[in-house]
């Protein structure tokens, strides 16, 4: 058993289906069936049972296809630790980032690590901040970049701050917002949360939900062709100073800000290439990353 026949093992349970699980794979049907028999052969089992409905795992399929995920961070990990006992600065750095950070400063962030550490490689995951925190928390990742205030009892570095603000294309009030068209996306929960708790402390009606997307970079387009007003972070909407924009603020009169962070396990800084971008990013300006 090697590391692809793990892999195998790991996607095949997830997708239930050998055609799906070769074309993740990047290989033939023929072949991903070649391995599973040599897979059967070693343990002397079968480990899938194949029907009409798909394919059906055994018992002794699914105990090692539940223990894949195991398997492949023990390689990795052990991966890591060898590389680390050179005193090279190399190996594959796993980062969660969210999407934002993903579009707009990861790119250069990791053009000017690079360019110290040629021999250090990248595997980006981006999403929703929540589920990064989950990620760097089971150890997928080793560094995350994360949107909000969420609950971490280790390492944490603050990158930058930024305002959430009401933004539209025309002049308006606060007062005017009941009456407005809003553009409602998809976000995290905790700045969902703060949108709604100081919409329900401003006004005592609903807002008027004029189009659904998908994310803020999407709202911030709609706002700038006039097709509605955004409550984004800041972030979004500085590089556009044509747009009207209001910064929100809480019940003491201060700007209500959302912070971005850097997530990370402590004992991880063991791995060169792990600490060695951690105290690069601790010294990076990220209001000038773009």
């Amino acid at each position: 058993m090697d590391e692809r026949d793990w892999l195998i093992l790991k996607v095949l349970y997830e997708k239930k289906n050998i055609t799906k699980t070769a074309q993740s794979l990047y290989i033939s049907q023929p072949s991903l069936t070649k391995r599973i028999q040599q897979i059967e052969n070693v343990f002397q089992v079968a480990i899938i049972n194949r029907g009409t409905k798909g394919i059906q795992f055994t018992p002794q399929g699914e105990y090692l296809a539940k223990s894949a995920e195991d398997m492949l961070t023990n390689l990795q990990q052990m991966k890591e630790m060898v590389l680390n006992m050179e005193q090279d600065v190399r190996g594959t750095l796993r980062l969660g980032v969210s999407n934002y950070i993903a579009r707009y400063k990861l790119p250069r962030l990791l053009k000017l690590f690079k360019d110290q550490f040629p021999n250090v490689n990248y595997k980006v995951t981006t999403g929703w901040s929540h589920d990064i925190v989950n990620m760097v928390y089971h150890r997928d990742v080793h560094i995350g970049i994360i949107r909000g205030d969420y609950q971490w009892a280790d390492s944490k570095w603050l990158l930058f701050e930024e305002n959430i603000s009401v933004a539209s294309k025309e002049p308006f009030t606060l007062d005017d917002l009941p009456d407005m068209p809003r553009i409602n996306y998809e976000t995290d929960s905790l700045l969902k949360t703060i949108i709604d708790q100081w919409w329900n402390r401003t006004f005592s009606q609903s807002p008027l939900i004029g189009m659904e997307v998908d994310k803020g970079i999407t709202c911030k387009e709609m706002v700038i062709n006039g097709l509605g007003y955004g409550i984004l972070p800041s972030a979004l909407i500085e590089e556009h100073p044509d747009l009207h924009s209001i910064t929100l603020k809480d019940e003491l009169g201060d700007p209500l800000i959302r912070k971005t962070w850097m997530f990370y396990h402590e004992d991880t800084t063991e791995i060169n290439m792990v600490r060695e971008f951690v105290q690069f990013v601790e010294k990076v300006n990220f209001n000038h990353v773009d």
